[in-house]
């Protein structure tokens, strides 16, 4: 079943190159003086807000946004209208008449996208796409020792300055898997390595973010101390080069409600998620978005 969704989505990247734009473009409402990003949006304060409503976030299911280097593209994951699984989508900035265009990219979707510090590759999961001249190339799949087993996929997998990847490892029915690293070594990656018990605690562990100097780690987990469901951690980078232990952002960002899938944008501006916001079907999850303010605030408290 994986070698056959592996080849549908293959061939519908392609989509990238030759019709990026074909379905409809959807003109976005922009603010006067923030047309040319954030799709338009005023940005939020320190409360999170909903990002792009009815745009991106609307009464079915989006998770996963994540802007490219140039913060003219915007990728996102949505599941309903008329997909019943996952299907991709871009907003690109049309530097010629001045907008936001939509596009839906393939479907079935397959990898949460985290776009590397570089802008050069985006990551989904166990695979990724390269920028070439005309756009991102055809998927491309992870070779061994970074994935090892068949059983077992990465939902997200992020990647610092230097080449090292962080990402979490999931397999069916079992929520105990820890988030793993491995750094890139004479060309090549090592065998992953498990994060230490700062990080690893709790179960679910899932949808890492690595800041681009390892300075910190975004993730997501279910511990006693958290507000219910799935909440979101930020752990620190000391000086002694050791991983401080992780801090709750807080209930302005986690609620008894499920939140993943933490990112900073690449400007560095700003905090996304996702959040349930429905019941516990997951049919309404939203990407929200507030400063990032929030989570540097809490780097003395390591």
């Amino acid at each position: 079943m994986k070698t056959i969704h592996y080849l549908i989505f293959s061939a519908l990247t392609l989509a990238l190159n030759a019709c990026n734009h074909k379905e409809q473009n959807s003109k976005v409402n922009k603010e006067a003086s923030f047309e040319g990003i954030y799709l338009g949006q005023k940005p939020p304060g320190l409360t999170p807000i909903p990002f792009a409503p009815g745009l991106v976030s609307t009464e079915i299911y989006e998770y996963d946004g994540a802007f490219s280097k140039d913060m003219k593209a915007f990728y996102f994951i949505r599941r309903g209208e008329e997909h019943k699984t996952s299907a991709f989508y871009e907003y690109k900035y049309n530097d010629t008449n001045g907008e936001w265009e939509k596009s839906e990219i393939a479907s079935p979707w397959i990898g949460r996208p985290v776009i590397s510090p570089d802008g050069e590759t985006m990551h989904l999961g166990d695979n990724y796409l390269k920028r070439t001249a005309s756009g991102w190339s055809e998927l491309k799949k992870l070779e061994p020792p970074t994935v090892s087993n068949d059983s077992m996929y990465i939902m997200r997998l992020s990647s610092s300055t230097n080449g090292t990847y962080f990402f979490d490892t999931y397999k069916e029915n079992d929520s105990t898997f820890p988030i793993r690293y491995s750094r890139l070594i004479n060309g090549k990656h090592e065998v992953p390595i498990a994060l230490p018990k700062a990080i690893n605690t709790g179960t679910f562990l899932s949808h890492p973010f690595i800041a681009p100097d390892e300075s910190y780690l975004l993730f997501d987990a279910v511990r006693e101390e958290g507000y219910g469901d799935s909440d979101i951690y930020i752990s620190f980078k000391q000086n002694d080069g050791t991983w401080g232990n992780a801090i709750n952002l807080g209930d302005k960002i986690n609620t008894d409600a499920w939140e993943a899938s933490a990112s900073i944008t690449p400007d560095g501006k700003y905090l996304f998620f996702s959040r349930n916001v429905g019941s516990d079907d997951f049919e309404n999850v939203d990407i929200f978005w507030v400063d990032a303010k929030v989570i540097f605030s809490l780097e003395n408290r390591h």
